[in-house]
């Protein structure tokens, strides 16, 4: 075991004794934040970071009644069956190949990308991600069976289903979707106004889906760009919740190459609805400018994200750095919007 890898495991068994959640909603974002920060040369940081945070982490909730391969419908989508889950999925990663595990839960999972606020899936990215990257680690395949688990208790469908159909771009879809009127709203009260939203639903469904894989990859990675950058304008109403509308397409992103082809078309429309939704629910109207990333490295984007502490801007940060990495001209643009999220974060936090 290398040391990044051996700082990574030892964070995740700190956090797996901890519940996924804590003051009955809020997400633990410690799996996400330590894996990005061993992931951009901050595994020194890590512990440090964890022991500030855990203080405010609560113990795993009590277990109920065993979920099985008969009964999980019955209990997909109840929050209170979070340690059942973990249980059965803990069983399923020990008997099977991870990678068969997943593409038979992704779909079944992908309709409830929107719950718990896409904290789920995003948890799910970081996981695939170290999976791919530093292979079948024990503690690593333990904590996809904790992610999935919280997918599955937090499955939560959009009220209106998403279909699209058009010929938009991630970036001309995304500056189309209206705004609903009071921006002060969990999740779930803001998912319930959108069906009757005017123009949401047509906007929503203007993207254009390809059917060619590689397309599809491309069409992702465009929205996971689009979203960054209108954070980086748009990002001042409510900046933590904002920055879902990126990190959760490319959580989706991280998980394409380990699943079949077949199912990338698929999980780029949940992404997007997922993201349309966020962007709909949170993003101001009018737009602001950016602060410049002209003369700022993307390490030193992501040391400042680290130095600032809040999970939010860490998973933000490390969405942006993907970005700039895949950009031939180093992606100024998403930089500006992670450096954007450390002072819209210190105002809402």
């Amino acid at each position: 075991m290398n040391t990044t890898s051996g700082t990574l495991d030892e964070a995740l068994l700190r956090l797996h004794s901890a519940g996924p959640e804590f003051r009955g909603y809020l997400s633990n974002h410690g799996p996400m934040a330590v894996e990005a920060m061993v992931r951009n040369g901050q595994a020194g940081s890590v512990h440090r970071w964890l022991d500030a945070y855990a203080d405010k982490l609560e113990d795993v909730p009590a277990a109920r009644s065993r979920i099985t391969d008969a009964n999980w419908p019955e209990a997909l989508g109840d929050p209170s069956r979070v340690t059942d889950w973990t249980g059965y999925f803990t069983e399923k990663v020990a008997e099977r190949p991870w990678r068969e595990l997943l593409t038979e839960w992704w779909p079944r999972l992908l309709p409830g990308i929107a719950g718990a606020a896409t904290h789920p899936v995003i948890r799910v990215g970081h996981t695939v991600r170290s999976l791919l990257t530093d292979g079948e680690d024990a503690v690593l395949i333990a904590e996809l069976a904790h992610a999935l688990g919280y997918w599955a208790a937090r499955h939560l469908p959009l009220p209106t289903a998403v279909h699209p159909t058009g010929g938009a771009t991630p970036s001309e879809a995304l500056s189309a979707l209206p705004r609903i009127t009071d921006q002060q709203v969990t999740p779930v009260e803001g998912y319930a106004q959108l069906a009757s939203l005017p123009g949401w639903l047509s906007t929503a469904e203007s993207l254009h889906l390809p059917d060619d894989p590689e397309a599809v990859r491309q069409g992702l990675t465009a929205l996971v760009r689009a979203a960054a950058l209108s954070y980086a304008h748009h990002g001042h109403r409510n900046g933590i919740m904002l920055v879902h509308a990126a990190t959760a397409p490319n959580a989706v992103l991280r998980t394409l190459p380990a699943l079949p082809r077949h199912l990338w078309a698929r999980s780029f429309s949940a992404a997007w609805a997922a993201s349309s939704a966020i962007t709909t629910l949170y993003a101001a109207d009018a737009p602001r400018p950016a602060p410049s990333a002209e003369a700022v490295t993307p390490e030193e984007v992501f040391e400042r994200a680290v130095a600032h502490g809040n999970e939010h801007a860490i998973k933000f940060a490390d969405t942006a750095l993907d970005i700039a990495a895949t950009s031939e001209d180093g992606d100024t643009g998403a930089l500006s919007a992670a450096l954007n999220a450390l002072a819209q974060i210190d105002k809402d936090d």
